[in-house]
């Protein structure tokens, strides 16, 4: 996984984190929705590009709700061929 951000020095770090936060959240929101553990969660969401999905939509996902967030990447998976919805 690559996480890009396009700012420079430590605010890039601090960018990096808060993204790596972000979907370590996003994860464990999942796996309570859909009553998994955390590393089933992470492992379906890792199948079908889940994580590129919640890196690359970050600066949109982030200020929906924490359904919404769950949803959008349920039906992300889903269309990559994931059975949960």
């Amino acid at each position: 996984m690559r996480l890009e951000t396009g700012t420079s020095g430590s605010s890039n770090a601090i960018m990096i984190a808060d993204k790596i936060e972000y979907i370590i959240m996003l994860i464990k929101l999942f796996a309570r929705r859909f009553g998994l553990s955390y590393m089933q969660a992470f492992r379906y969401v890792c199948l079908h590009d889940g994580i590129e999905y919640a890196e690359r939509h970050y600066n949109i996902l982030h200020t929906l709700t924490f359904e919404d967030q769950v949803e959008a990447l349920a039906a992300y998976c889903h269309r990559k061929g994931g059975l949960l919805v």
